[in-house]
């Protein structure tokens, strides 16, 4: 009996155990194959029986980003490339490694409305230069007009230059310059201010008159937007799915004649910027981007002991519509010599100005003025006050002080500082140029680009030498040539005074108000 009852729980308890090690065993099962049955799920809705980029399909006209090539025109490429037996340059493949990289040349001059053109004057060498040419091939445009001297003049830059598609240099010869002595601008009296002072001054006069001849070349090319930028700029157009500056002129309303980029200006975080389009992310917002309460309420906190809210300038760029009678109106506005433009501020799209990002420029634009460091004398020279600063430190300081001087007036060190400013709005991060700049770069189109033109240069020395040089002297003659015909009447609007660059409202600006 006693043995009967000892073993009743034995047998008992093996129903139990039995019971507790299946649910364990279900269980287990359950949570190994569910997210494997959703994964093969998620895999089933995401495959579209292809590999073409989802991206291609976002634009609702169905023109693919500027660069980008269907999955057919793709294998075509391919075997055209593998039919002819030649090897890429540099050992670079074909196959896009990014969706706006068709290759190196970005020829795609024809396919692009609207057709938009840049025109800048730059003495920048190709280290900058490629880039900013790219990036904008990028985004859209597809024409640019050069203004070059000093180190982009030279030989080695220019040739390059002049190789790639869509790219128009015009050098600043003695004859360029006699011609524009006699533009028509000098008789009149909306840049009359900005004449026969040096520095800043000559350079506005300059510009001008350099987009005055861009105007004529447009309008010959026939080119729809004309936008004046400098090489240490780079349009941002937020705002539009595509990232496209030809999606967001595109589908600006036909009665507006001037749109206008507000700008934002680089915060560089470090003293040893190299390269500033690929290193540079934090930006400081343009006043008309900002709520007013915000902009004033952290003025003191942005401005952190410097002159004005930006380092530099603060009224934006614009692009215009290329019309007749359009003319420059200084190097930041266009104007019209028959009517008032009527123009629109975009909201989200911006410029973004890298301003003094390496130390370097301290003392490159301190090289290329000759006035005396003196506050007197800065005044005649320099247009805003932390360029007279600037330009009075890197004159009279040691590398030690100026450097020291740099950190305080330009560099962001201040990790608290920045964290509020950014959670305020005040600085932003913008990754896009950044991220695309370094895919062209990875892909090998700079390289790609000045090693063709070496190599055609080394083939054919001479004759590309006298054909380029006939180019440049017809296009220039034609630009001059109709620029100077041109004899219109024109009242007093069309003299509105040019818009030199000017700084953002100051805390002066609340105390009128009260």
């Amino acid at each position: 009996m006693a043995g009967l009852y000892s073993s009743k729980p034995t047998v008992s308890s093996s129903p139990s155990s039995s019971t507790s090690s299946s649910s364990y065993s279900r269980l287990f099962l359950l949570v190994t194959l569910l997210p494997l049955s959703l994964a093969c799920f998620a895999f089933v809705l995401q495959w579209r029986g292809g590999l073409d980029d989802p991206v291609t399909h976002w634009s609702i006209d169905h023109h693919e980003f500027p660069g980008m090539v269907t999955t057919q025109e793709k294998r075509s490429l391919r075997r055209s490339v593998s039919d002819s037996g030649c090897v890429d340059l540099l050992g670079q493949s074909r196959a896009p490694s990014f969706p706006y990289f068709r290759d190196w040349k970005f020829d795609y001059d024809s396919d692009l409305k609207p057709r938009i053109c840049i025109t800048t004057s730059t003495s920048a060498g190709l280290e900058q230069t490629l880039p900013w040419i790219y990036f904008h091939k990028v985004i859209g445009v597809s024409t640019f007009y050069l203004f070059v001297e000093g180190k982009a003049a030279s030989p080695n830059v220019s040739r390059v230059l002049e190789t790639i598609p869509g790219v128009k240099v015009i050098h600043r010869t003695k004859e360029l310059e006699e011609k524009q002595a006699k533009s028509r601008i000098w008789n009149e009296t909306w840049l009359s201010s900005f004449f026969y002072k040096p520095c800043n001054y000559e350079l506005f006069v300059k510009q001008s008159l350099n987009m005055e001849m861009a105007i004529t070349m447009a309008q010959d090319a026939g080119m729809e937007w004309i936008i004046h930028l400098d090489t240490d700029e780079l349009i941002h157009p937020s705002g539009t799915h595509e990232y496209s500056l030809r999606k967001l002129l595109g589908n600006i309303s036909a009665d507006v004649d001037i749109v206008i980029f507000p700008n934002y200006e680089s915060s560089v975080e470090r003293d040893d910027i190299r390269e500033p389009f690929s290193e540079v992310s934090m930006f400081k917002k343009n006043y008309d981007h900002l709520l007013r309460d915000v902009y004033f309420g952290n003025y003191k906190d942005a401005t952190r002991g410097n002159p004005n809210y930006f380092l530099t300038y603060g009224n934006g760029k614009a692009a215009a519509r290329v019309q007749d009678h359009l003319r420059p109106n200084g190097a930041h506005r266009w104007h019209n010599y028959r009517k008032s433009p009527n123009e629109v501020k975009l909201e989200e799209a911006a410029v973004l100005h890298y301003t003094y990002p390496r130390f370097s420029d301290l003392t490159s634009r301190r090289d290329r003025c000759g006035c005396k460091p003196t506050k007197v004398d800065v005044k005649r020279c320099f247009m805003l006050e932390f360029d007279r600063a600037a330009f009075i430190i890197a004159s009279t300081a040691s590398s030690e002080e100026m450097l020291q001087w740099y950190r305080e007036h330009v560099v962001w060190t201040d990790e608290k500082l920045k964290l509020k400013l950014l959670r305020k709005g005040i600085l932003t991060r913008i990754y896009a140029p950044m991220v695309i700049i370094q895919e062209l770069r990875e892909a090998g189109v700079f390289r790609s680009v000045v090693i063709a033109a070496h190599m055609s240069l080394s083939k054919n020395s001479s004759t590309a030498d006298s054909t380029s040089g006939i180019t440049r002297e017809s296009s220039e003659a034609t630009g001059r040539r109709r620029v100077l015909e041109f004899h219109l009447d024109f009242d007093g609007k069309s003299q509105a005074s040019a818009v030199p660059p000017q700084s953002p409202p100051g805390l002066e600006a609340t105390q009128m108000e009260q």
